[in-house]
């Protein structure tokens, strides 16, 4: 067998070490390292993110993008994506690096060797199956995500990097076909961003669904950008009312807080109207607010002082501390009514809570600080490693795919089993098992 030639010399890579330069940094990785520096990270090896820049950008020489752009703009891209949720320089290196394998001449061997085992299999995790043989779209799509799947098992890092690609690829989608579009947004409406919200990952969650939304529906989607920039300039005058008077009810207790409005964004908006039969200035007249405050104690004294000021418009609050969400949010929420007779609706979380809310599962990863016990974050994976046994060949690609889908919306779906009992289905078991469950009992 003749090997050809590889674009990327390894010993020539290997030599690009010691101290970063700034002043002879490509304007790329300049604006990738100003980034990494602006988000206040931990110790990084800036030598290893640049090293990974100089392979990547070897490796993709010649390459462009349907926009016309140099190949190396999207991993740069999906690097400051990563960046913003202030990941180490090991994923980092892998995200510059993840279209390496699958795009051009480099393979595994390679990169373990330049770069060690831990960001060669980083890269392996992320890398699309392209170079395999399926018979359809659909086995292509399904054997992707299983593959997904099992590689969140081993490392959480590569979902996070996955996620970020998935985001970037969604941003740059006006250079794709109308079918290519639809087809991607309808995907990441159907795996990706419901896999990120099984994750815990808000941040990305939300942004993927409303560039989904624009090439799915871009007529509502058109009609709510325009309804809510209409109505920012006096929202966001009402918002600061709003914080200005929580701040003076907290004052007498003491509690040291950062508030900030909740903008809604444009998907959620259109699906509240979709399913709970509300137009627009109904949703929009709701305003939400978010208390941060520094500890677990303060959040019960905080949402106690604020529905004796506002009158509560539920009975009780939900208790997320106690009884956290699947995907390991915590907060406390209440609806009270504000002092311009309009529901507001006030969520209350510790500083770290607020970490999980924003970036989920990875938050365990981005932030090591040692507050959690490692069988706690381990228990949250338990879910994936279910699907990976529950999966295992065991059903066709259309079935797979609609069983995952529920899974990750975590839906629960009850089932009436003698005129006395209720039997719950839960996220865990697919329609079939929950068939096979009914039978033997």
């Amino acid at each position: 067998m003749v090997m050809k030639e590889k674009s990327v010399k390894i010993a020539e890579v290997k030599k690009v070490s010691g101290p970063v330069c700034k002043s002879n940094l490509p304007k790329m990785l300049d604006g990738l390292m100003e980034n990494i520096l602006a988000n206040k990270p931990a110790d990084l090896d800036f030598d290893l993110i640049a090293r990974a820049f100089f392979f990547a950008d070897k490796a993709h020489k010649g390459q462009l993008r349907k926009s016309g752009d140099p190949y190396l703009s999207h991993p740069v891209a999906v690097a400051n994506i990563l960046a913003d949720l202030r990941a180490d320089d090991k994923m980092l290196s892998a995200a510059l690096l993840h279209d390496v394998i699958e795009d051009t001449d480099v393979n595994y061997p390679d990169l373990q060797e330049v770069f060690g085992t831990e960001i060669a299999q980083l890269v392996d995790g992320v890398t699309k199956l392209s170079r395999m043989s399926f018979t359809s779209y659909q086995e292509r799509k399904a054997e992707n995500a299983r593959k997904m799947i099992f590689a969140i098992t081993k490392d959480i890092s590569v979902i996070l990097i996955k996620l970020a690609d998935r985001l970037h690829n969604l941003k740059t989608l006006q250079y794709l076909s109308d079918e290519k579009q639809k087809q991607i947004a309808q995907d990441t409406l159907d795996f990706y961003a419901p896999l990120a919200h099984r994750l815990g990952i808000y941040q990305l969650k939300n942004e993927m669904e409303d560039l989904a939304f624009k090439y799915l529906n871009p007529k509502e989607y058109t009609k709510i950008s325009k309804q809510v920039a209409k109505r920012k300039a006096d929202r966001d005058k009402e918002v600061k009312s709003l914080i200005r008077q929580l701040k003076n009810i907290l004052k007498p207790v003491e509690i040291e807080s950062e508030i900030q409005g909740r903008a809604k964004h444009l998907y959620s908006i259109h699906k509240k109207m979709e399913r709970d039969g509300l137009d627009f200035d109904q949703i929009m007249d709701l305003i939400a607010l978010r208390v941060i405050v520094p500890e677990l104690k303060d959040c019960y004294t905080a949402v106690g002082i604020i529905r004796s000021v506002w009158k509560p418009m539920t009975e009780k609050i939900k208790d997320y501390i106690a009884s956290p969400k699947p995907n390991m949010y915590r907060s406390l929420h209440t609806i009270v009514m504000g002092p311009e007779q309009k529901p507001v609706e006030i969520q209350i979380r510790t500083i770290d809570m607020h970490r999980i809310a924003e970036y989920g599962i990875g938050a365990h990863w981005l932030y090591k600080e040692g507050k959690e016990e490692a069988s706690d974050f381990d228990q949250h994976l338990t879910f994936f490693r279910r699907v990976v046994d529950w999966q295992s060949g065991t059903l066709d690609s259309e079935d797979f795919m609609e069983s995952l889908k529920l899974h990750l919306l975590n839906k629960e779906v009850f089932a009436i089993t003698s005129p006395f009992g209720v039997k719950t289905k839960t996220s865990l078991f697919n329609r079939w098992s929950f068939k096979l469950s009914m039978k033997s009992s």
